[in-house]
């Protein structure tokens, strides 16, 4: 039986990361599938095209976080 081994950089970001996946299978058409079969036994391709999409959503939320800093960051002297 595999374990997942993953752990969290932010303590408490593991909720709002389940969370977050179960919205993006929703997204790609695959939610019903979760609840019917569940994520172990789903395809290996299935799985990966959620983490793949979590990832392509957290690179686009980080890019803006950063476009918003630099737009309000001002000259140090």
């Amino acid at each position: 039986m595999a374990r997942n081994r993953n752990k969290t950089a932010v303590p408490g970001a593991k909720r709002a990361l389940e969370q977050f996946k179960y919205e993006i299978a929703n997204e790609i058409g695959l939610a019903e599938k979760i609840q019917t079969v569940g994520y172990e036994n789903m395809t290996s391709r299935e799985c990966g095209s959620i983490g793949g999409w979590m990832t392509k959503k957290m690179v686009q939320l980080a890019e803006q976080a950063l476009a918003g800093q630099a737009g309000t960051t001002t000259p140090q002297q």
